[in-house]
């Protein structure tokens, strides 16, 4: 079971604490560095100093860190023209001597969008089919060939598809608990596929559409990597446990129901019903970015439990 950090920095983060947070995951043995693609922050949090966006961060941190996977959970599809993220992705990948995953999803948080003026589609689902179709079209074609595409959404004529990734194929993540055109994109895109907050029974249930979708599609089943991402309040102790379930707003019972939460050994205990369905990556999602106590505790003592 890989852990990787997985952060929520519209709800208030500069670049130097997620830095800061990306060294202590590639200091502390975790898989990977991902954060989500948001402009807006939800809930009760003030969001200060503001949003930062999500591959302007991680241009930084390729330069900065050295191991670690880096990548969005999930990059939304209504912010950027698939060419120009093709491209975005690409540099960054070479930045980082390829290191970089691309989370791509359709968009859903309508506020953010009419906060900072971007157009909020109502067919956003059919467009990410167009958006995987170019972006993956256009990492594949050969250097010195071009690359079209006519679809309903987006038109690309004679591009010259550059340019191209450090590595020969950007892992791509699609996720979700739709039960027909998620898994059905996932079978045709996707090398790895999430589904973000979900039971162990319901990760089961949508991991199953996947493999069956992949298997329709003539591919093999085990060969997408299947993960969960969950939210993370563990402590020492029960004291431990409740001021960090506290100091991100949530109630202990909740947490231990929907997340990873409790002591090393609940959690260890939690993480192994999801391996038994089959999970082989979690995303940890980590709201309070300034307690790097909290990473060291789980690299210590659930992480080396798992290894």
């Amino acid at each position: 079971m890989d852990l990787r950090i997985f952060t929520e920095p519209q709800q208030g983060a500069t670049y130097d604490t997620l830095l800061t947070v990306a060294r202590a995951t590639e200091d502390l043995g975790f898989d990977a560095f991902f954060r989500s693609d948001h402009y807006l922050r939800m809930g009760s949090a003030d969001g200060l100093p503001g949003p930062t966006d999500a591959w302007i961060t991680l241009a930084g941190l390729a330069r900065e860190t050295r191991r670690i996977r880096l990548g969005t959970l999930m990059t939304a599809g209504t912010f950027r023209l698939p060419g120009v993220l093709a491209i975005q992705v690409a540099q960054v990948d070479q930045m980082s001597g390829g290191r970089v995953e691309l989370g791509l999803g359709a968009g859903w948080f309508e506020e953010e969008h009419k906060a900072y003026g971007i157009p909020f589609p109502k067919e956003k689902f059919a467009r990410l089919e167009e958006q995987l179709e170019i972006v993956t079209g256009l990492w594949a074609t050969k250097t010195g060939e071009t690359f079209d595409f006519h679809g309903r959404y987006y038109d690309l004529a004679d591009s010259p598809a550059l340019p191209k990734p450090a590595q020969a194929k950007v892992p791509v993540l699609i996720g979700g608990h739709g039960a027909t055109r998620t898994p059905r994109l996932a079978a045709r895109y996707a090398d790895e596929f999430n589904i973000p907050f979900a039971s162990v029974e319901d990760s089961e249930r949508q991991f199953g559409r996947v493999r069956a979708a992949a298997e329709e599609a003539g591919r093999r089943a085990d060969g997408l990597t299947y993960s969960n991402a969950l939210v993370a309040c563990v402590g020492s102790n029960d004291q431990e446990v409740a001021r960090r379930a506290a100091a991100i707003g949530r109630e202990v019972d909740e947490l231990k129901a929907n997340g990873l939460a409790g002591s090393p050994a609940e959690v260890v205990d939690k993480i192994g019903r999801y391996t038994e369905i089959g999970s082989q990556r979690i995303y940890l999602q980590i709201l309070d970015l300034d307690d790097l106590d909290h990473l060291d505790l789980i690299s210590s003592r659930v992480q080396s439990q798992l290894s």
